[in-house]
């Protein structure tokens, strides 16, 4: 451990590049925010302990190869060491980031506009000698090449990213983007903006503050690891601290590390070359999907867990347990430093032989043993299967969540992919994606799947009130046995089908207490069917089976399903405060009780083409449906649904039965199933105290 050194000490004469088992840039607004402050905050003549700084050099072998092309001149020439950053990646990121935009922000200002970088000072620091320290040295006597003092494994696509879109070098060109450059481009708009709003409350010498403090107040312990140190254990202990690795991230560097494992007999060092591109390629291809649509980054543990779900067999024991299988029983050292005995002539066909699988010698027919080889448990095909499987589910993995307009996807599945969404897909995503990881499923037969989980969903889920669980671990379970071929896409489909039995029953019908129970607790909180957690949903199916009959949608989901304070996107056509003449003349007779059940049963609720200001709700039915002022668009212009409650020629009790009637007949049809009455349809709405003649309606 050396003594403790400052930014522009240890910028001295050395190179920094990401290694390939390193994670890229995973700092987010929190940790931005903390080391601004920490700058902002730090008095000038004070220093400030950073923390440990972890490096190990690259021997002459590897930077003579081709990853270390255009900073051989200054090693070679000028006696620039070159490095590989094992641990303070984040924060080196970071600084370069941060004096990139200081040096944005200088030559910008009025001052120095149409001055050259040698012209602009900070202090007695020439812009362009900051440059050289920090961000890149061009390359004598043409100066037409631009080394990096710090950057990325040339493979990765974070070091094109942050040369040209963060550090301004032109000519990009086309910049695979993955969620890892979106937090590049993240702290890039971060400091520019506190630096900017910095600048106008207190000055540039303020400004060259904050870029002294960065350079020269900073303070690290820098430790060099020595060449027989072991940089991947390393890796994994250093960064548990700071911004903790994700598991995906983890289980990269264990990947990499473990092709250095297998000896020359079973891996030659051209295939653990060959491995360890694959895997960079695997997890450069994960994390562009990742991070494919910017609005959604996808968190990366939650596909690694899917993954695992799809390739490996499912237990139920604790929620980290599909990372303590990965890492500390699946890919481990030991699995590769345990040999077995594998005969010579069958070794190619091994795949995967456990500790407890016996080969016992056999004797040929001419008295000869057969040759034997031992090899690892866990063979290098394994860990190539492993990654090519990864590989290809990170594009199903971001497909499932984004369908729509997606070339990948047939139109059907695009549509009912976005209508699991919609539903609430739950834990049959991996599922949708272990569908089309098999090449022998067809399309038409994906959907028939579709279908059938959603009709599991709303019967189970949004009818049924099965808690959010329910046969989860037989849906894993099918999940990696489909994508394995160990069962059919229409074994699945009759498995779920077989399990939405529990709520129906052909000679009676669906059982609907557990709806009725919950519906009653929504009613009692003056809510109703308006609170139901399959109401959004319900509504735009119907509005949508309209659609496929008439054309012209006129409802958008995302403003459907929209929280907007004071604004409602579904409306009470019988208002909660029925102040208005028109509805005390139709339902005045009602006690409280009587009124909350009309007010909040499914024939009264309606959704609206364009959301309206709570205000407007208590308007009455004539109004509702042409306005007699500007205020609000009328059902008569609005939803195909609110077009059709427009005809009813007024909105009172019975118009609330007969509209929730209908709609509890597309309910049975859409979903494919049957109440078992009438009385039981009346009270699956709430409205038992409303049946007239029990006799004659049970008939």
């Amino acid at each position: 451990m050396k003594s403790l050194e400052s930014l522009k000490s240890i910028f001295k004469e050395r190179l920094f590049k990401i290694p390939d088992y390193q994670r890229g840039y995973a700092w987010q607004k929190e940790q931005l925010k903390d080391f601004w402050e920490d700058i902002t905050n730090l008095p000038k003549d004070r220093y400030h302990y950073t923390g440990l700084l972890s490096l190990k050099e690259v021997p002459s072998l590897e930077y003579n190869s081709g990853n270390w092309t255009s900073e051989r001149w200054l090693i070679n020439d000028y006696g620039f060491k070159p490095f590989h950053v094992v641990d303070g990646q984040q924060r080196l990121t970071t600084f370069v980031i941060f004096i990139s935009e200081v040096i944005n922000l200088i030559k910008n200002i009025d001052l120095n506009k149409g001055k050259s970088l040698d012209e602009i000072y900070i202090g007695t620091l020439s812009l362009k000698r900051i440059t050289e320290e920090y961000i890149y040295m061009k390359m004598p006597p043409n100066y037409n090449l631009s080394t990096y003092k710090f950057g990325y494994e040339v493979d990765n696509p974070s070091f094109k990213f942050l040369k040209h879109k963060i550090l301004g070098e032109p000519d990009g060109g086309v910049i695979t983007e993955t969620f890892y450059t979106l937090n590049l481009e993240n702290s890039r708009k971060f400091f520019k903006e506190n630096l900017e709003n910095y600048y106008n409350e207190y000055g540039l010498e303020e400004v060259e503050n904050l870029f002294k403090k960065v350079t020269q107040n900073l303070m690290f312990n820098l430790h060099e690891i020595e060449d027989d140190f072991d940089v991947f254990v390393a890796f994994e202990t250093m960064n548990n601290r700071g911004k903790k690795l994700s598991n995906l991230e983890l289980l990269k560097n264990r990947l990499i590390y473990l092709t250095t494992l297998y000896d020359e007999k079973e891996l030659s060092a051209d295939g653990q070359e060959v491995i360890r591109n694959q895997i960079n390629e695997a997890w450069k291809d994960i994390y562009y999907n990742l991070g494919r649509n910017k609005k959604n980054p996808l968190p990366d543990d939650d596909f690694l867990v899917a993954h695992w779900i799809m390739y490996f067999q499912y237990s139920r024991e604790k929620g980290d347990d599909y990372i303590r299988f990965l890492l500390n029983s699946k890919f481990t050292p030991q699995n590769i430093f345990t040999k077995i005995e594998a005969k010579m002539e069958t070794i190619d066909e091994i795949e995967e032989i456990r500790d407890d699988d016996s080969i016992e010698d056999e004797i040929y027919e001419n008295g000869d043993i057969p040759k034997v080889k031992f090899i690892s448990t866990l063979s290098s095909s394994e860990i190539t299967d492993y990654i090519n499987s990864i590989k290809t589910a990170s594009v199903h993995w971001y497909n499932s969540f984004n369908p729509l307009n997606n070339n990948d996807l047939l139109e059907e599945e695009q549509i009912w992919i976005d209508r699991l969404n919609r539903i609430g897909i739950a834990y049959f995503r991996p599922l949708v994606c272990a569908s089309f990881m098999r090449s022998d499923i067809k399309s038409e037969q994906r959907v028939k799947l579709f279908k059938s989980i959603e009709r599991f969903i709303f019967i189970a889920f949004r009818i049924g009130r099965a808690t959010a669980n329910y046969r989860n671990a037989a849906v894993y379970r099918l999940t990696k046995q489909l994508r394995s071929g160990e069962v059919s896409i229409q074994d699945v489909i009759n498995q779920l089908d077989d399990r939405i039995e529990n709520w129906l029953t052909p000679s009676t019908g669906i059982d609907i207490q557990s709806f009725v129970a919950y519906i009653q607790r929504k009613f009692k909180n003056q809510e109703g069917f308006y609170r139901w957690n399959g109401i959004h949903y319900f509504l735009y199916e119907y509005e949508s089976k309209i659609v496929a009959e008439k054309g012209n949608p006129k409802i958008d989901w995302k403003m459907f399903v929209k929280g907007e304070q004071d604004k409602i996107s579904i409306e009470h056509i019988f208002p909660q405060t029925p102040t208005n003449d028109y509805w005390e003349a139709r339902f005045g007779k009602f006690d409280k009780n009587q009124i909350n059940y009309l007010n909040g049963t499914l024939g009264n609720l309606l959704p609206l083409s364009q959301s309206i200001n709570s205000s407007l709700q208590n308007d009455g039915f004539d109004d509702k449906v042409k306005p007699t002022n500007d205020k609000r668009r009328g059902y008569a212009d609005g939803s195909h649904s609110e077009i059709e409650v427009a005809r009813y020629s007024e909105w009172t009790k019975e118009s609330i039965i007969e509209r929730g009637m209908k709609l509890l007949e597309f309910m049975e049809k859409r979903w494919d199933f049957k109440f078992k009455s009438e009385v039981n349809k009346f009270e699956f709405l709430g409205l038992s105290s409303f049946i007239e003649n029990t006799e004659e309606i049970t008939e």
